[in-house]
């Protein structure tokens, strides 16, 4: 019941996107702020920031959503996925990560392997480096 309700009520809106997630992270952020000594008025910025995010995500205009959220990665995609990679290298006991020294491309190899040659699929380079 619940759930047919959820859907009929999202049907034809946006939803949520990167720049969602980025402003709900912001609303608790400017929430904890207020919360400090003569701070106060920042719980209306933060609530400024929440009505915005569910402006856009109960949105029909799918077009200038879309924009927004590609000018917010255009911005914010390096740290995004610079921050996705680290999480990734951290969680993955079982291979090395190295980046090419060419082009920058991040490669996988496993780990205790010694030392190995590690070939680019990107730009052909090849360099040494223990695993």
């Amino acid at each position: 019941m619940l759930m047919n309700f959820l859907r009929k009520l999202m049907y034809g809106r946006y939803g949520s996107d990167y720049l969602s997630f980025f402003l709900l992270f912001l609303y608790v952020v400017l929430i904890f702020i207020s919360a400090l000594p003569h701070m106060a008025w920042v719980s209306w910025l933060a609530l400024a920031v929440l009505l915005w995010n569910l402006f856009r995500m109960f949105s029909r205009r799918i077009d200038r959503r879309r924009a927004e959220n590609a000018r917010f990665l255009a911005l914010f995609g390096p740290f995004i996925r610079w921050f996705k990679m680290r999480r990734t290298i951290h969680r993955d006991k079982d291979h090395r990560y190295f980046k090419c020294p060419n082009c920058g491309q991040y490669l996988r190899v496993p780990r205790g392997k010694g030392k190995i040659t590690v070939n680019c699929r990107n730009c052909g380079a090849s360099f040494e480096e223990r695993s």
